[in-house]
């Protein structure tokens, strides 16, 4: 079996991949599994990791999450490819953060795709992971034909004796919270929805990259990133937070295409405020924390200029007024 899996290319604490004929580890195997596709892993997903934490230690053992890489939804739909919130190195870690660790992930293709949701259960979850429980979303279905249900589970697993947890629908300021839910909100530049809804503010990671340098000929040096393609953030200036070295630092940034300029390849360009360091080629996170305001075009400099100083002055504001980010 082959696969274009977006995984993490090799195994970590956080991560394990499970290929074709590479056998799971004793030490790994009699784990509590949270199911899903966890993209985000926001509040929902939180509740998820919460319940199987809480069953593992009423078993005195530990908690695991299975995922799946890449999305289904690019494996059946590749000509629509969803807006991912966490890629996938990313999103183990921040399951490890809820106590999840390893992510098992399950490079999806058609192959798997096309497996019995009863032969799901009984050699995957049962056998070759040996669950000792499994906790998945009232809504999670899997197997052909995505005939697997929360209630095949429930029957199938507790006839061999592993309990099975179902989680309802979590709401968070009255709505049910969901990656669809969060990825509207960004597509509307509202960050700060999206971040109520995580749990966190949302962030992207990337490298560094060299840029045309008009930014500090403007007085606004700036930080450049290549977003993935799939990313379907509102065109705009934010209020942002980055972390270098393990530090967050203030500072403003925009997202789009340059329309005073080029026109050119959307990327994220962060201006931070009193820094003075050489941010290239680091991997670092870029926190969005509030809208400022659309992308414009501007006949001359001046006015472009003008117009960065107040959205400095706004930034500063808001985010003097955010509390510190943690480590």
């Amino acid at each position: 079996m082959t696969s274009s899996a977006e995984a993490p290319r090799t195994d970590t604490p956080a991560a394990f991949i499970l290929e074709p004929g590479k056998p799971v580890p004793d030490a790994l195997r009699g784990r509590v599994l949270a199911l899903g596709n966890f993209d985000g892993v926001h509040r929902g997903h939180a509740e998820l990791a919460r319940v199987a934490n809480e069953m593992a230690a009423g078993q005195g053992g530990k908690a695991a999450a299975l995922t799946f890489e890449p999305h289904p939804r690019s494996v059946f739909r590749p000509d629509q490819p969803v807006f991912r919130l966490t890629p996938a190195a990313l999103k183990v870690e921040l399951l490890a953060g809820e106590g999840l660790a390893p992510s098992f992930v399950l490079p999806f293709d058609r192959e798997i795709a096309a497996v019995a949701a009863e032969a799901f259960i009984d050699e995957l979850l049962l056998g070759r992971l040996g669950a000792a429980g499994l906790v998945c979303g009232y809504d999670f279905h899997f197997g052909a034909g995505r005939t697997g249900s929360p209630e095949m589970l429930q029957a199938r697993a507790g006839a061999a004796g592993v309990p099975v947890a179902v989680v309802a629908p979590y709401s968070w300021q009255g709505e049910p919270v969901s990656s669809t839910l969060i990825r509207a909100a960004l597509e509307q530049g509202d960050v700060a929805r999206a971040a109520a809804f995580l749990g966190r503010p949302w962030f992207v990671r990337g490298v560094v990259a060299h840029g045309d340098k008009r930014g500090r000929e403007l007085g606004y040096p700036t930080a450049n990133m290549h977003l993935p393609r799939d990313c379907r953030l509102r065109y705009g200036i934010y209020a942002v937070r980055m972390r270098v070295d393990g530090i967050w630092r203030d500072g403003v940034a925009s997202f789009g295409s340059r329309p005073t300029f080029d026109d050119g390849a959307p990327r994220l360009e962060s201006h931070l405020f009193d820094f003075a360091g050489d941010l290239y080629g680091k991997t670092v996170d870029v926190a969005l924390v509030a809208w400022l305001r659309g992308e414009a075009k501007f006949e001359a400099l001046p006015q472009l200029i003008a117009q960065m100083d107040a959205d400095s002055r706004q930034a500063r504001d808001i985010l003097g007024r955010t509390p510190p980010f943690l480590p």
